[in-house]
């Protein structure tokens, strides 16, 4: 289903399934700042060849995970989360492990 989104439900709430948001920016930083006016963070994906664009997306896009040329997937090679209203930590790979301990200091003087 694409959708012109700003404004609908898919647009509003974190939508998990076959749907896809689309919406039209001007520019590079229209698309960034658009991206970025959510509640969430779970992941991004952009489409570019171009190097100082990938580079702005991977520094300014506010996302746990940012594709590039590729869709988001988890992997378990690598940590999985979000940020924002999109969750805590990570999960899969070290960085998930590391969610499920609880270190502890001890010092004996």
């Amino acid at each position: 289903m694409l959708l012109n989104a700003k404004g609908t439900r898919a647009w509003e709430e974190e939508v998990f399934g076959p749907v896809a948001a689309v919406a039209r920016a001007k520019d590079l930083d229209a698309a960034i700042a658009l991206a970025n006016d959510t509640q969430f963070g779970l992941g991004s994906a952009a489409f570019t060849q171009d190097a100082k664009e990938i580079d702005r997306l991977v520094e300014e896009l506010e996302a746990g995970q940012v594709f590039i040329n590729g869709m988001v997937k988890s992997d378990p090679r690598l940590p999985f989360g979000g940020i924002k209203a999109s969750g805590y930590g990570r999960e899969i790979s070290k960085e998930g492990i590391r969610e499920f301990v609880n270190v502890k200091t001890v010092w004996i003087g």
